[in-house]
């Protein structure tokens, strides 16, 4: 069993936080343009347990891949903590034709660009998302490992944001409909 460990802050400028990346002596992995199909039953039984199941279309330049990902719900912690199962897949219309056989249904889509970086023992995501502005994860072995990378790129004094970007979109959905 895998479990993902993050913080993820809400950033005014991603800019500012990629200088202090490429300061700091941080490795750039890849700029990816992220496509996430978020599915559930007819009951929404994985949301209002806190559980996601996801399929995602990654775009790294002109390379295309796939996972397909099983988010537990969060556990008791200061950051984001939660199972995670993923794994790359070969055919997404197979695997989408599959869970919906199953009886799932795909309930939101999220699209980000993600710049992803590399700082110690630490994986540092910047994102852009059109509804929800822009964001930083840092996912990494433990909470210290993580705290250290949050202080290290200035952060700490920002609020731990344990909710998904599917509920954050989900909400904002929500008071735009209004």
């Amino acid at each position: 069993m895998c479990t993902e460990i993050e913080a993820k802050l809400k950033v005014d400028s991603l800019p500012e936080v990629e200088h202090k990346l490429a300061e700091l002596g941080a490795e750039f992995l890849a700029e990816q343009l992220q496509t996430d199909y978020h599915f559930d039953d007819a009951n929404t039984t994985l949301t209002k347990t806190d559980r996601c199941l996801r399929l995602r279309k990654q775009m790294v330049g002109k390379s295309e891949s796939f996972f397909l990902t099983y988010k537990g719900a969060k556990e008791k912690s200061n950051l984001k903590k939660r199972q995670e199962i993923e794994f790359e897949i070969k055919d997404a219309d197979s695997a989408c034709k599959l869970l919906l056989a199953l009886g799932y249904k795909r309930v939101l889509t999220i699209e980000k660009k993600r710049c992803l970086w590399q700082l110690g023992d630490c994986e540092v995501a910047l994102d852009q998302l059109r509804l929800l502005g822009d964001f930083v994860e840092i996912e990494g072995p433990d909470e210290e490992k993580i705290a250290a990378v949050q202080k290290s790129l200035g952060l700490t004094d920002l609020p731990h944001i344990t909710e998904s970007y599917a509920s954050l979109v989900a909400k904002k959905q929500i008071v735009n409909s209004k």
